[in-house]
């Protein structure tokens, strides 16, 4: 009971309905990649909505109802290698695609094969990427991927998933032609890489790693001028031994400019090293909820 008790009710139901929203908002733009820009140009990005593409061509079927009745077995077969939560979330995300395909209304949008494979790749990617944030993903391959590495340790889950995309791409370049593979694997790279973006967040910042004997004035100038903080690290100079001042320092894209120019002013024989940072949580940047 008491457990109970600490649990924080309100904030567990917030980000319930946060994810689900995200599952929501994720499959239904991944639908309308695939009924607004896909589909009217026999483009099959990987995956089983990539296969469901290429058999609906092929059968008196939707794209949805393929893709459903394919991810049926593989969730079946795979859900106990990924935990309960993960694939409920992940089931419920794969039935409200397979249903936003086949129900929402299909449209050559683009009008053009090439414009096609971007905003859908977009499209689809930034979807997909929703789903991923919320703790799911949209089809069995993942599942898939898990139970042949679970049966061949030798291949890793990235490398399976990586050929049954591939496949894929084979499969559509063999039934709609050389040149639609090559835009099918177009797509499937503008999708993976707008994935990539929306997961790793938008909250980009720049990391300064610091090395100076002057770091005193450094901290000041910080405080003082760019209204930030830093962190102070213990270190030393593998040569001399002696400590120096190594200071860490993240701030956003557009306070990096300010911060080298105070380095640079303060001590000219600073050692700098600069990084991007794709997402901070925190103090002075976005909540950690």
């Amino acid at each position: 009971m008491q457990k109970l008790r600490e649990i924080n009710w309100k904030r567990e139901g917030g980000q319930l309905a946060r994810d689900y929203g995200l599952i929501v908002l994720g499959a239904l733009l991944t639908a309308l990649a695939f009924n607004c820009f896909f589909i009217a140009h026999d483009i099959a990005p990987g995956g089983v909505t990539g296969i469901a593409t290429i058999l609906a061509s092929m059968l008196p079927a939707g794209v949805g109802l393929i893709s459903f009745l394919i991810n049926l077995p593989l969730f079946l077969a795979g859900y106990r290698s990924v935990g309960w939560r993960f694939a409920v979330r992940s089931f419920i995300a794969m039935m409200l695609l397979s249903l936003f395909i086949d129900t929402l209304p299909s449209s050559d949008v683009a009008g053009d094969r090439m414009l096609a494979c971007v905003f859908g790749g977009v499209m689809m990617g930034a979807g997909l990427g929703l789903v991923v944030r919320a703790g799911a993903t949209t089809g069995g391959t993942d599942m898939a991927a898990k139970l042949v590495h679970q049966a061949i340790g030798s291949l890793s889950i990235a490398t399976i998933l990586f050929a049954i995309d591939a496949v894929v791409v084979l499969l559509a370049a063999a039934v709609f032609g050389v040149r639609a593979g090559l835009w099918a694997l177009c797509a499937l790279f503008v999708s993976s890489k707008a994935m990539d973006t929306v997961i790793k967040g938008f909250n980009t910042a720049m990391q300064f790693m610091i090395i100076s004997k002057e770091s005193e004035e450094i901290v000041r100038r910080i405080h003082v001028e760019l209204d930030r903080g830093c962190t102070r690290l213990d270190a030393h100079g593998t040569y001399s031994g002696e400590p120096i001042g190594a200071l860490l320092c993240v701030l956003p894209r557009m306070e990096a400019p300010k911060l080298k120019k105070i380095v640079a002013e303060v001590d000219p024989r600073a050692f700098v090293t600069v990084c991007d940072v794709h997402e901070v949580l925190g103090e002075g940047f976005a909540g950690i909820d």
